[in-house]
């Protein structure tokens, strides 16, 4: 992941989803990877448009709620970038590896979000 968004919460997560389709596209087009695409790619969109809503909610309830959506798509997204990992070729082994880093610093991320929120 590129350094420079960081600290950009945004656009690392635009950076992550988009990261996320192009290693879909790039997969071997059969009948499983066909299921885990489609799952994927609506469980890590979900984080990018539910962090949107998270945004604009207008009560911080409404904002802790969005965000344990947030982070529920993207423990999400980590079950189906597993899943990929262990069913497809080891030449997406290392893209995929530094996805599920990315997905685990995002989920500490929305984690810690949540808690300070909450206090």
């Amino acid at each position: 992941m590129p350094n420079e968004n960081k600290y950009d919460l945004k656009q690392r997560i635009l950076q992550f989803v988009l990261e996320v389709i192009a290693l879909a596209r790039d997969l071997p087009d059969n009948r499983i990877n066909r299921i885990f695409i489609d799952q994927i790619i609506r469980s890590v969109s979900g984080i990018g448009s539910n962090y949107e809503e998270a945004d604009g909610t207008p009560t911080k309830r409404d904002f802790i709620y969005k965000m344990g959506v947030v982070k529920k798509e993207a423990k999400e997204t980590r079950y189906w970038l597993t899943l990929i990992k262990f069913t497809n070729d080891k030449k997406f082994h290392g893209r995929i590896e530094r996805l599920l880093q990315e997905n685990e610093e995002l989920i500490r991320i929305f984690a810690s979000i949540i808690i300070k929120s909450k206090s």
